[in-house]
């Protein structure tokens, strides 16, 4: 297990866990530097904070967090956490906003799969299929003309 950073965080847990409003996504990730280029180029989300532990992103008006896989040690899902299954199945993440188009040639440049690549789609989006560093399904879209 990695150790849990020392400084002083970037807000007191309880300040930031006060001020979340709506639906929050917490994406647990076997290493926050390695899953930083997808979050940043792929989705073109701006860092809001970044340690070795908790990382949090903003694109337009979504918001969502990722947690190092060591900091959820004593969590019940940590036993599960750490088999080989992989992660996110069965959950798409839409980030409404972001062109699928960009995000597709960011991901091949970078080295992700790209599941299915920019597509016009009859529900009125051009969307595109990738998946990060752990295995988690992003939809990156952006509404068609109409």
């Amino acid at each position: 297990m990695a150790v849990k950073s020392t400084r002083t965080p970037w807000m007191p847990a309880p300040e930031y866990g006060r001020s979340l409003r709506g639906l929050t996504i917490n994406l647990l990730v076997r290493d926050i530097a390695a899953a930083l280029p997808f979050h940043r180029e792929v989705l073109a989300a701006a860092s809001v904070h970044v340690d070795e532990d908790f990382a949090v992103f903003r694109h337009g008006d979504a918001e969502w967090c990722l947690h190092a896989d060591h900091t959820y040690d004593r969590h019940p899902l940590y036993p599960q956490l750490m088999g080989v299954a992989p992660r996110g199945m069965g959950a798409e993440l839409r980030l409404h906003g972001r062109d699928p188009d960009a995000a597709v040639a960011a991901a091949q440049r970078l080295g992700f799969t790209i599941l299915a690549p920019a597509a016009d789609k009859p529900h009125g989006l051009r969307e595109a299929y990738v998946r990060d560093g752990d295995g988690y399904l992003w939809v990156p879209d952006v509404p068609l003309p109409p």
